[in-house]
């Protein structure tokens, strides 16, 4: 798997970027620092950069001029498939797809295409992933971005942002964040990126931010077993008084009796030696007491 360890020189660009969505965030995204050297957008007359970001009319193009290996893709969920297709196709290396609802047809094929190029798919559904005081891609508010040796991966959106201002608050910084998206088909899953923790210097321990609905957390515990991750390992999952068989908040979040409930995910990953707090309080608390 490429690494998601990038910095502020990482060159990167945004598909996307004529957008209202595009304009905001790469307007918010250069002013923390990422490097966005180019956008992608189709050409209009007279206008040749938003924000101060060169304008391409393709991402081949894109790449050709600046050498970017990174892609933010702020698109409709029925374009996403075509421009994942089009930065694979250019030589992106790691796509960040913020995008929530692609079709899981086309997110199937997208998952295919990014794994058969050896490209690192971030999403879909996902507020981003952020090195802390170096750079962010997504929507990851600055208020909860403070660096630190903490390994941070998420479903939500909301609760990681809150879960990231409060442990700021406490002192406690991140090295890696990574949302990982909340649809049902996504890119790179919580187990796919324990061997890239356990290697990561800066990481002294990870938190993970889960949800009821899937087995991405029962998978992740069984990838800690396997890989022997030696790191402590932090976990608080949403939705534990939520009902059975209904979504809550977005189509990942779903249970089938058993399948995918608390207590499931609570089983697999204490029998990992994962420490799982019932509350946002009390996992701040514990993960502050154990990093200071």
């Amino acid at each position: 798997m490429i690494s998601p360890r990038i910095d502020r020189h990482t060159k990167i660009i945004l598909q996307g970027i004529s957008g209202r969505a595009g304009r905001l965030h790469s307007r918010l995204m250069r002013e923390y620092g990422t490097n966005l050297v180019g956008g992608v957008a189709p050409p209009k007359q007279d206008i040749h950069d938003i924000n101060g970001i060169p304008l391409y009319p393709d991402c081949a193009s894109a790449v050709a001029a600046t050498g970017a290996a990174v892609s933010v893709a702020l698109v409709g969920a029925y374009d996403l498939l075509d421009a994942m297709k089009e930065a694979v196709a250019a030589g992106i290396k790691m796509i960040v797809t913020p995008t929530e609802g692609m079709p899981v047809h086309d997110a199937l094929q997208a998952k295919r295409l990014t794994q058969e190029a050896g490209v690192l798919w971030i999403g879909g559904s996902t507020p981003g992933m952020a090195i802390a005081e170096e750079v962010k891609l997504g929507f990851l508010p600055d208020v909860s971005l403070k660096s630190g040796h903490l390994g941070l991966m998420s479903k939500s959106g909301t609760l990681s942002y809150e879960s990231g201002f409060r442990l700021a608050q406490h002192g406690v910084g991140t090295s890696v964040w990574i949302g990982v998206g909340g649809d049902p088909v996504k890119g790179a899953r919580y187990s796919d990126l324990v061997p890239f923790y356990a290697a990561d210097a800066q990481t002294h321990a990870l938190l993970i931010i889960g949800e009821i609905g899937g087995h991405d957390e029962e998978d992740f515990a069984a990838a800690l077993i396997a890989q022997k991750f030696s790191k402590p390992v932090f976990a608080l999952i949403a939705g534990r008084t939520a009902p059975e068989g209904v979504a809550m908040g977005h189509a990942g979040a779903l249970t089938y009796g058993s399948h995918g409930g608390y207590a499931a995910k609570r089983t697999a990953l204490e029998a990992a030696g994962v420490t799982v707090f019932d509350s946002l309080n009390a996992m701040v608390d514990g993960v502050a007491k154990h990093m200071l």
